[in-house]
């Protein structure tokens, strides 16, 4: 077991490097506080496996293609995508901001699609797979207002005091009442964020549906304009995968 944690440990952070040029070994040990013997024994074994790759003139190490396998394998599973992204398509073109879709994952949330629009050269990136705390931003409160109360208690416990559980709740009354959930700044400065979550038709929570905008260019009509934009596309993207109203636990 402890060998699986220290290749995900390798991996994870290997992920988070912003290009593709990779790490030294003598770097990836000293963020993975690792001895130089154990990390090389283990940086070999992920290459048998096509986890991780070296460069053979830097000798840096970087992500093998086999994540990338795995990852379209398993976003090819998820049929209800093929169904939402013309839908994601056709608001990035509306609205002009990018529009992503976001998967509850436990205690966290991942981005699993974004969709740039091509007539708006400024752009808010997150970058696809990105993991976020499910009790901040827009999406991630639209999908805990969204479940069952004592689904979305459990989750809130391990992130949220006491204290910080009273506040959040409150606010996910306010967002189960109106439909959708606004963030502003929460978890990157200067920006904003208008979401509402997509059910299925056994009325479960199986994502959020999101739009990024620059704060400074969020006028209140701009902001009303969103939230009918991003209501409308909630209930036909729900209704897409059998959602009904009366099917809400």
């Amino acid at each position: 077991m402890q060998s699986i944690d220290r290749a995900m440990t390798i991996a994870k952070i290997l992920a988070s490097q912003p290009t593709e040029v990779g790490l030294p070994i003598s770097e990836l040990a000293q963020v993975c506080q690792l001895p130089l013997s154990t990390l090389h024994r283990i940086l070999q074994a992920m290459i048998k496996q096509g986890m991780v790759e070296q460069d053979e003139q830097t000798k840096y190490y970087r992500l093998g293609t086999i994540w990338l396998e795995y990852g379209l394998q398993v976003y090819d599973t998820m049929d209800y995508v093929n169904k939402i992204r013309p839908e994601l398509d056709r608001l990035a073109r509306e609205v002009e901001e990018s529009v992503y879709l976001s998967k509850p994952s436990g205690e966290e949330a991942i981005i699993i699609e974004r969709i740039d629009s091509e007539n708006n050269p400024i752009r808010i990136y997150d970058q696809l797979g990105s993991r976020i705390p499910m009790h901040i931003g827009a999406a991630n409160k639209a999908m805990l207002a969204a479940m069952p109360v004592n689904r979305r208690i459990d989750i809130l416990t391990g992130l949220v005091s006491a204290g910080e559980m009273k506040k959040i709740e409150a606010e996910l009354v306010k967002i189960s009442q109106q439909g959708y959930a606004v963030s502003h700044g929460e978890r990157t400065e200067g920006t904003s964020s208008v979401a509402v979550a997509v059910m299925n038709g056994f009325g479960e929570v199986i994502g959020a549906i999101s739009i990024g905008t620059l704060s400074f260019n969020l006028t209140e009509d701009r902001l009303d304009f969103l939230i009918q934009q991003i209501l409308d596309i909630g209930q036909r993207v729900s209704n897409k995968l059998g959602y009904r109203p009366s099917d809400r636990r």
